[in-house]
């Protein structure tokens, strides 16, 4: 895994967002930079629906590849879920999320 260090110097805060974010939960809450981390829980076949369409509509793969595909992650979506949660993020949906952040930036923080 390759690393490379970023510098928040006069940032009041910073996203890292996707399957791997919750990789440095536990270092950034060690840093004190930790002010929320969310692991997004969302309606599993809503999710498998749009990344259907999504991945049919860019002729990613062979639409055959693309269904097993989703299916699969569909599947894996609620053991992927309890490992972010493991690693520290909070589950929530989408709304929840954007209100907190946006409470963040109001200089209202929700500390996790």
């Amino acid at each position: 895994m390759a690393t490379r260090p970023f510098d928040l110097t006069g940032s009041p805060l910073f996203v890292a967002e996707g399957i791997f974010a919750a990789e440095i939960v536990a270092e950034c809450r060690r840093r004190g930079v930790l002010a929320g981390a969310y692991a997004l829980r969302r309606p599993r076949g809503a999710t498998f629906v749009r990344r259907l369409a999504r991945d049919l509509a860019e002729q990613r793969k062979a639409p055959r590849v693309l269904v097993s595909r989703g299916l699969a992650l569909l599947r894996a979506e609620p053991a992927v879920l309890r490992r972010q949660t493991g690693l520290g993020a909070e589950a929530a949906r989408a709304g929840e999320v954007l209100r907190r952040v946006a409470g963040l930036l109001a200089g209202h923080p929700h500390h996790t």
